[in-house]
């Protein structure tokens, strides 16, 4: 490789390795404590707190105009001066500085127009923060704190549920893991806890990791807890006049936890609940609110399966779902009771569906129509958290508090910081001028393993420095030997540059040899081994990399920058070589 060529190849590696940094950079310097707080909440959450800062927004503005009608938009307020310029240009009319503020609004069709803008400028600095966190380099419960948690699923209760229906025991074992999984998932999201890991882990257990402080009771409570699906009566006459009083009370209606501030709004034997469609991505999504009697009309524990099929006639998308011998009875005199009315789902206290009821439907064979496909599969999962309803209790747990991880987190810096130092004392002592060669390369050793943790999202822990830790002693391995074949060359009589180029030649296979099999070893280490030592491996690999790169590449650049640029002819390469 000619020299013009490692150079280029060095500034692209540490150009892109700065671009895979630059989330973690953003994250842990850029981002104050408030703001991770915020985005390491539920997406519910933040939608709530958009939607709620945004109707504030609207409010202290109409407020302002009314005081004084010729009050202008701030210095501040560059973001509401670039859309007012997009709907003057949109309309055709002339904007002008300095922009008042009746101008500003008046630029917006609705006062609802402007409330979606600000709530959308809100959710994408959210979001953008939280795409930092999802981007960047994680810490483990070791360093942040938090808790570790093995929840174990009764799949044998599971298969005796089923009684003589027709199954493979195999497929129900795999849906039932499935429901479990996003059960938890969505439950332990709807109580805000911030960026939880879960998974599968082997036939009958899932593994949750919960960064951060959480009360061991709280979370044992919601892993616990049997998800709550029902059937309730819709109330349209106290929907309506919700809505209305909503519409006119935005900012006023619920207080910070989503609970109704004045319950005399709707009927005393009747509740509020949010009103969810699935988009796209498979996150909830509200697009209402329903009044529904507190009174529930069948509880979910009846239903059998559910199946998503086809009307006969139109071929449309249906939801067929199978009730047993108690529920199809209640079902069948409730919906003859009430043709005519609405009847929602209600899963986890969320209304799920909203269908009008036909005619009184006996027999325990239920069919749903009004969607699509999409929304037909979603409906088909809320139903099955019912009748897959899968036992968990927490096998093991460990919490580790937060203070024990800050202890940890110093204690970490310090030893690589010391390990650093010291061997950067002894290149520069032991191989003098040379030694700035091998101390430049082994900060660049660090900074391109942190960017290529950073790149993957993986998770700094404890194993994880101590990887980083033999890495930096194995990265002056190279250097040393570089730097003892170029003596020897030296020591022969040849000038500079040819014992440079032999120097480097005749270690590359040996630094290679090495190398090639440590990282074999760690790979097998990552691939065989499960916590600690995972990350341990994991780190030593990416450790062996950044270590040839550096020793071979960017040492080879500056030995040459110092021969051919600034023309030294000796190596100030140990005593008594010249």
């Amino acid at each position: 490789m000619s020299k013009k060529s490692r150079l280029v190849l060095i500034l692209a590696v540490l150009a892109v390795c700065f671009a895979f940094l630059w989330p973690s950079i953003s994250w842990y310097a850029r981002t104050p404590k408030e703001d991770q707080a915020l985005a390491l909440s539920s997406l519910e959450s933040i939608k709530d707190y958009s939607s709620f800062k945004a109707v504030s927004e609207v409010k202290t503005m109409v407020a302002a105009l009314k005081a004084d009608p010729e009050t202008l938009v701030s210095d501040n307020q560059k973001w509401l001066k670039d859309q007012v310029k997009k709907n003057y240009k949109l309309e055709g009319k002339k904007y002008s500085e300095p922009l008042k503020l009746k101008d500003a609004l008046d630029s917006f069709s609705s006062k609802a127009e402007l409330t979606n803008f600000i709530e959308g400028i809100y959710r994408k600095n959210i979001l953008k923060t939280k795409d930092y966190y999802k981007n960047s380099v994680k810490l483990g419960l070791d360093l942040s704190g938090g808790m570790n948690v093995i929840v174990k699923a009764d799949l044998d209760a599971v298969i005796a549920n089923q009684g003589d229906a027709a199954f493979v025991e195999e497929t129900l074992k795999t849906e039932a893991m499935a429901q479990a999984v996003e059960t938890l998932t969505s439950r332990i999201d709807r109580f805000g806890l911030s960026s939880p890991t879960i998974r599968q882990q082997g036939e009958d257990r899932i593994y949750i990791e919960l960064p951060g402080s959480a009360e061991a009771d709280q979370i044992n409570s919601i892993i616990q807890g049997r998800g709550i699906l029902n059937f309730r009566l819709v109330d349209d006459a106290a929907t309506d006049a919700f809505s209305a009083y909503y519409y006119n009370h935005m900012d006023s209606t619920f207080d910070s936890k989503g609970r109704l501030i004045d319950p005399s709004v709707i009927p005393a034997d009747c509740e509020v609940m949010g009103y969810y469609t699935t988009d796209a991505y498979g996150l909830d999504q509200r697009v209402g609110y329903l009044v529904v009697k507190k009174e529930i009309a069948l509880d979910g524990k009846h239903i059998k399966s559910a199946e998503v099929g086809q009307e006969d006639l139109t071929g449309k998308p249906q939801v067929n779902f199978a009730l047993d011998g108690e529920g199809a009875e209640i079902f069948a005199k409730f919906t003859g009771e009430n043709v005519g009315k609405n009847l929602c789902i209600i899963s986890d206290d969320k209304v799920k569906s909203n269908a009008r009821i036909q005619t009184a439907i006996a027999g325990g064979h239920v069919a749903i129509t009004g969607f699509g496909i999409q929304e037909a599969q979603n409906l088909r999962k809320v139903l099955q958290t019912a009748w897959l309803d899968v036992p968990l209790s927490v096998e093991s747990q460990q919490v580790i508090g937060a203070s024990l991880g800050e202890k940890a987190i110093r204690q970490g810096i310090m030893a690589i910081a010391i390990g650093l130092v010291a061997i950067m004392i002894f290149m520069l002592i032991w191989y003098q001028g040379a030694g700035v060669n091998a101390c430049v390369a082994q900060v660049l050793n660090l900074y391109m393993m942190f960017s290529i943790l950073s790149a993957f999202n993986l998770t700094i822990t404890l194993p994880t420095i101590a990887g980083m830790i033999l890495t930096i002693g194995m990265a002056v391995d190279a250097n040393v030997i570089i730097f003892e074949r170029i003596k020897e060359e030296r020591r022969l009589g040849k000038d500079r540059a040819s014992s440079m180029n032999a120097g480097f030649n005749n270690a590359f296979w040996a630094i290679m040899d090495s190398n090639i099999t440590t990282f074999i070893a760690a790979m097998f280490m990552s691939q065989l081994g499960s916590g600690a030592v995972q990350g341990f491996a994991v780190s030593l690999a990416i450790g062996v990399v950044s270590t040839v790169f550096t020793a071979l590449v960017v040492s080879r650049l500056m030995f040459d920058f110092q021969t051919e640029v600034i023309g030294k002819k000796n190596i100030s390469i140990g005593w008594g070589i010249k």
